[in-house]
């Protein structure tokens, strides 16, 4: 199954509610306005969109997701990398290292899981 294209603004809501869940509607709605501001009708609307697309679901006002934050994240690579770097990973990676200054035990740490990717 695609993961469900999740936009910023509510990719910020997701955030609040994978640290929260499973969590009462009327809480998210008051976790959302304290961080972010909205309303509680704007946290309603937005429950409501993303449950139509398979997001989260609100069972007796108790709210839960349906996909998870490595989900999420992994999609958007996906999308980045296939839309801006036409597939390429390599482009992707040339990119990147070439735009951040990485430390060496950043460095130690991508060798290490290139090389568990390498071995399996």
């Amino acid at each position: 199954m695609e993961t469900p294209k999740i936009f910023e603004s509510e990719y910020r809501f997701c955030l609040i509610l994978w640290e929260n869940e499973p969590i009462n509607s009327t809480k998210l709605a008051k976790l959302c306005n304290e961080r972010l501001g909205w309303s509680r009708t704007t946290t309603y609307t937005v429950i409501k969109r993303l449950s139509q697309r398979g997001v989260v679901k609100n069972e007796n006002t108790i709210v839960t997701s349906l996909v998870s934050k490595n989900e999420v994240q992994a999609a958007e690579i996906d999308e980045l990398v296939e839309k801006t770097f036409e597939g390429s990973i390599p482009a992707f990676i040339a990119a990147f290292t070439k735009r951040k200054n990485l430390s060496q035990d950043e460095i130690k740490e991508i060798r290490q899981m290139l090389d568990e990717y390498e071995s399996d």
